[in-house]
């Protein structure tokens, strides 16, 4: 995909570039609201940095106008370099997707080393993308966590301005596949009492177009907005419409068990978004979140995206295959710090390798290559990868359902299923890191090599086993590592 070709999200947006303002850092940059937000800024003419946990050469390739920084938030030393010479930060460091409590004081470490780090480098300003939430009810861990950032960034010396936002609805947005998925998915819906509790969804195009605003407007440092789109609506509403959209007639039942935790889990069997993401979200959905004060409409004076057509748009970017970022760019949390294989000190313990002589051109086997899993399936045996992919979503594990971003493309740090992509090369090498909860680290690498004026394609396992676990799952899978791989590199062939 061309990162600048994209259709601006800012068009029509009623403020002034203004790139004389200097270096705009933005932190989670691989996420998905930082990966609209860049190439937004870019095109305005801004003098971007990006701040990543681990550098990637598709990072240069996303994002060849851009300075990238390698720099983790839980460590002071990276930061100051990430911010020296910075007049504007966006902080978009969330805990939306760690899942585990335990996870919320690594959170909240983040956000004060930042904060007294800016301040250190003597920024001008930090703009951060918080969440909807009255402080005075009963917040989820979640909402809490969000708006325990926010003021830990307000009491800084360093100005902040902050958007307090409902759930996002785009091409690629957790809240839309969820919404999306249990409407296509499920003939009856069962609606306990917080179906009914309102929200105001916004969409990622008003979004970008808040964060790209308040930079280019002064008069909002240092102040805190809430922001939402033109409809106030509750989550059975939102559900209605969906369904009316696809065309699909469902049975709506109420229900008096309010569980989250056990909705969270069967909904997660339903839908590409693993548990411990819909927990977060699902956790706020017993707190109103509704924009109280418009007052940034003051300043920022533009007509929110209605929630029906923002839902039109992120399914026609579906259609046409054109998601720029999806929510598991950076599901699970740590993947950017995973350890890759080719960072392992010795070979993997287990080496799986079957091949096949062809005369179809390497790009053509390429292309075949690059288009497993999703929708596409794994051909012949899908059953096998699919009950596999089960298996995992039962113990709470990412699954086959997470499918992919592209339809037909793919680039470093994409989404296979449950394979994320380590290691792409045009024409010749496509390596795999696996997410799935297994005890051990695996990979699966697809190989053309030239061979007497002819291809040969190879599929090859690697397998590092943790303990008795490890090897007893190795040996259990290996007899149907013939079956599934000689049938898989048929299929490649055939489909080139």
């Amino acid at each position: 995909m061309d990162w600048y070709s994209q259709e601006s999200f800012c068009k029509g947006l009623p403020s002034i570039p203004k790139p004389e303002i200097g270096v705009i850092l933005v932190t989670g940059a691989t996420g998905y609201i930082g990966g609209r937000l860049v190439p937004e800024l870019i095109g305005r003419g801004y003098n971007v940095r990006v701040m990543v946990r681990s550098y990637s050469p598709e990072y240069e390739e996303r994002w060849p106008d851009a300075e990238i920084m390698v720099a983790d938030a839980l460590k002071v030393s990276e930061l100051k370099m990430a911010l020296k010479g910075v007049s504007v930060a966006y902080y978009l460091i969330h805990s939306l997707l760690l899942g585990k409590k335990a996870f919320e004081q690594s959170d909240l470490q983040a956000v004060t080393n930042f904060r007294f780090t800016a301040e250190e480098q003597k920024l001008q300003r930090i703009i951060y993308l918080g969440a909807l939430g009255n402080v005075n009810t009963n917040l989820s861990n979640h909402l809490r966590s969000r708006i325990n950032v926010a003021k830990i960034l307000e009491q800084g010396k360093v100005p902040t301005t902050i958007l307090q936002a409902a759930i996002i609805i785009g091409s690629g947005s957790a809240s839309f596949e969820i919404l999306e998925n249990i409407v296509r998915n499920t003939p009856i819906i069962i609606n306990p009492p917080w179906a009914n509790t309102l929200c105001q969804p916004i969409s990622i195009r008003d979004v970008i177009k808040y964060l790209t605003g308040v930079l280019e407007n002064s008069e909002t440092t240092g102040k805190t907005y809430d922001i939402g789109g033109s409809d106030v609506l509750s989550y059975k509403d939102m559900m209605k419409i969906f369904a009316r959209l696809l065309r699909k007639n469902r049975l709506y039942i109420p229900s008096p068990f309010s569980g989250i935790k056990g909705y969270s889990y069967i909904i997660s069997l339903i839908t590409p978004v693993p548990a411990p993401v819909i927990s977060c979200l699902m956790e706020g959905v017993k707190n109103e979140v509704v924009v109280k004060e418009y007052e940034i409409g003051k300043y920022i004076d533009f007509q929110p995206i209605r929630f029906k057509v923002a839902l039109l748009r992120a399914l026609s970017r579906e259609e046409h295959d054109k998601i720029a970022t999806r929510w598991s760019d950076a599901y699970p949390p740590a993947h950017e710090l995973a350890m890759k294989l080719i960072e392992l000190s010795d070979p993997p313990r287990y080496i799986s390798k079957y091949s096949l002589k062809t005369d179809k051109d390497s790009g053509a086997l390429f292309r075949s290559v690059c288009q497993i899993g999703g929708k596409n399936g794994w051909f012949h045996t899908n059953w096998m990868w699919r009950l596999r992919g089960m298996i995992d979503r039962v113990f709470m594990g990412v699954g086959t359902s997470r499918g992919r971003r592209s339809v037909t493309s793919l680039r470093v740090n994409d989404v296979i299923d449950f394979w994320r992509v380590e290691e792409l090369i045009q024409d010749k090498k496509l390596l795999l890191r696996a997410e799935m909860k297994i005890p051990g680290k695996a990979w699966l690498e697809f190989n053309i090599e030239n061979e007497d004026q002819q291809n040969r394609l190879w599929v090859i396992a690697y397998f590092q086993p943790e303990g008795v676990p490890g090897y007893l799952y190795w040996y259990n899978f290996l007899p149907f590592h013939f079956f599934i791989f000689k049938d898989l590199l048929k299929q490649l062939c055939k489909r080139s």
